[in-house]
């Protein structure tokens, strides 16, 4: 089947013949090799809007707090980490973790992403601790801590199993399991950039028990590698595997997709590969808006698709609106490990993000982690005062 007999499939989605439609792997990387840009964006683009007719673009207002960068897993593509022993390792108190969360009251945002790494010099009783603490002096702010790499570390020091690592987070207070750490659910694309973390079924039978437990979970990805098209794919079928299952042993899955290009400039693989082509490592904008387009069409059971300004930039990221993504991402009041590998925006303002969905022809939403819509004012300019207008979104499809 050529690519144009597979999009055209695709248009003819709706709720109820999804399961008939859903692509296959092979479906989709035909597309992914062959398909114009503009078509596959075209295609994703009404498949967002009937998955979401309301016009709306959701974004959140948080903070990244990164509490340690204390880590033993080496990754090559992480600027960020220390190994235990280093001089410019840390790790946060109690007090300046806390002061933080103040700094993001302040501004009306409702969900810290804490995450670092994995640190043995922590026993799990300074994990139980911190979380209550903060549930207990920052009680409408979500906490959305650690990722699955960290869970395993923090069982391995304490002796206990994952689940029961979940479970007492859990009940400290802790509210969601991001997806951190996934990159490249492929086997042998894993163990070239990030050996020590140990097989793809880890990552995904940790994000499995959080979601059993009923805790809020994301899905990530981040691309070029060196991968194929099939391997990105790939990854993608073990996310849709997982989310199926999810969905209906547990009722409740990953509540987004989040994919992004990696970072060469600082850390030892982009300096072990330094002098390839881009085309062989890292990914342009119409490589990643490409992405944003197959992810879109392919994980048909997960609800959102987010937009990454910090890796692409604004420009970019408003333009994945239009091609599959209905969600903008979140303000990031500060971000330190995507940055430490060369990115130069580490924030943006509501006004941003705002008048960035605005152009693209759609209404702002602010929203908590588990897409709960809240209230929004309106603080960008009005469309109709600009210099020129707004497309109408719903009739780019």
């Amino acid at each position: 089947m050529s690519w144009s007999k597979v999009l055209e499939r695709q248009r003819e989605w709706n709720s109820k013949n999804a399961s008939q439609l859903r692509l296959t792997e092979e479906e989709a990387t035909l597309l992914y090799n062959d398909a114009p840009l503009h078509a596959l964006m075209q295609a994703a683009h009404a498949r967002r809007l009937a998955m979401h007719p309301d016009g709306k673009v959701t974004y959140l207002i948080d903070r990244n707090i990164n509490y340690t960068n204390v880590c033993t897993i080496n990754c090559q593509f992480c600027s960020f980490y220390r190994p235990p022993g280093h001089a410019e390792t840390y790790t946060q108190t109690f007090e300046e973790i806390s002061n933080r969360i103040i700094e993001l009251e302040a501004i009306g945002g409702v969900r810290i992403l804490m995450q670092g790494g994995v640190n043995p010099d922590l026993p799990i009783e300074w994990y139980t601790d911190l979380i209550a603490h903060l549930c207990k002096q920052h009680p409408t702010i979500h906490l959305d801590c650690f990722s699955p790499i960290e869970i395993e570390g923090i069982a391995e020091v304490s002796g206990l199993s994952t689940l029961e690592v979940l479970s007492l987070f859990q009940k400290a207070g802790m509210h969601g399991l991001p997806g951190g750490g996934a990159e490249m659910l492929v086997e042998d694309v894993r163990t070239d950039v990030s050996p020590k973390k140990g097989h793809p079924s880890n990552w995904l039978r940790v994000m499995e028990e959080a979601q059993s437990l009923g805790l809020t979970t994301s899905a990530t990805n981040v691309i070029g590698f060196g991968e194929s098209m099939a391997q990105r794919v790939e990854h993608m079928a073990r996310i849709r595997e997982l989310q199926d299952a999810s969905l209906q042993q547990h009722g409740k899955g990953f509540t987004s997709f989040i994919a992004w290009p990696v970072q060469l400039e600082t850390n030892t693989f982009g300096k072990r590969n330094k002098g390839q082509n881009k085309h062989t490592l890292g990914a342009g904008s119409s490589e990643y808006l490409r992405h944003i387009a197959i992810s879109r069409l392919y994980l048909d059971s997960i609800e959102h698709i987010q937009a990454s300004w910090p890796t692409m930039g604004l420009a970019i990221s408003q333009m994945a609106l239009l091609g599959g993504a209905d969600d903008a991402g979140s303000t990031m009041m500060e971000e330190n490990v995507v940055s430490a590998s060369g990115t130069k925006k580490l924030e943006a303002s509501e006004i941003e993000l705002q008048d960035s969905i605005r152009r693209a022809g759609f209404t702002p939403q602010r929203r908590n982690s588990d897409y709960d819509e809240l209230n929004t004012p309106l603080v960008a300019q009005d469309p109709s005062q600009m210099a020129a207008p707004t497309p109408n979104a719903s009739k780019m499809s």
